[in-house]
């Protein structure tokens, strides 16, 4: 097998909120997206971050393997946006599937369902998919792109039965609106393969990182989302 190589911004050896039991995240670099509410700016870039072959992430993943695989963990994929380096993760998974490893994937899903697409969709086993906010008017807005493809995206993993979280980020004034959750949860009606769904409180503390390139941080004023937000939209959707 090819051992092509990947820009990935860093790792972490015992996670535990990017999929189920104890995960070995691998956090890639690059994304197309431009959130308002990114705490990671410094993954944007495509040319950052360092170069890894997958031989040196799967010395890395087996130094971990007696944690993660009792815990009924596994690896995810992260980023950034990992779905734009394809061929690296359809080429790690295909390994990491031959040895039973559990596979996730952390991604927007803004992607044409594209044959390389389908392919790294067959190898993992579980999507932490982040729909950013039901409204596209407010998806622009708040990323640079429309909400179309990941919904889509959704729907495609539907119709094969693979097993999803959704995810969103509850933005107070801009993602909280009531009109939108109701949305949001007529949509979700319609899957019957999510296994999860999460509200992740926005917060400030990437500002810094934004700052630290040079950037003003876009959401100044907005404040940070309260555990009874988090209560409130989940008695709207769930």
């Amino acid at each position: 097998m090819e051992d092509i190589k990947a820009r990935i911004h860093s790792f972490e050896s015992f996670g535990t909120v990017d999929g189920p039991g104890i995960r070995f995240v691998i956090f890639m670099q690059g994304c197309s997206l431009k959130c308002k509410y990114c705490h990671n700016r410094d993954t944007w870039d495509l040319c950052g971050g360092t170069e890894y072959s997958i031989d040196e992430v799967l010395r890395k993943i087996e130094k971990y393997k007696n944690y993660f695989i009792p815990s009924g963990g596994g690896v995810t994929v992260s980023g950034g946006e990992p779905l734009l380096q394809l061929k690296f993760v359809i080429n790690l998974f295909t390994l990491l599937k031959q040895e039973g490893i559990h596979t996730a994937i952390d991604t927007s899903g803004n992607f044409l369902i594209t044959e390389d697409i389908k392919k790294v969709i067959e190898l993992t086993d579980l999507f932490l998919l982040d729909i950013k906010c039901i409204n596209d008017e407010i998806c622009k807005d708040l990323t640079g792109v429309s909400n179309k493809k990941e919904l889509e995206f959704a729907k495609y993993l539907n119709s094969i039965g693979k097993d999803m979280w959704i995810r969103q980020v509850l933005v107070p004034g801009i993602t909280d609106k009531e009109e939108d959750l109701q949305k949001l949860k007529d949509f979700l009606h319609t899957l019957t393969n999510v296994k999860k769904i999460e509200f992740l409180p926005y917060h400030d503390m990437g500002r810094f990182k934004w700052e630290n390139l040079g950037f003003k941080y876009p959401l100044d004023g907005i404040r940070t989302a309260t555990s009874e937000d988090v209560e409130r939209a989940k008695s709207i959707v769930l």
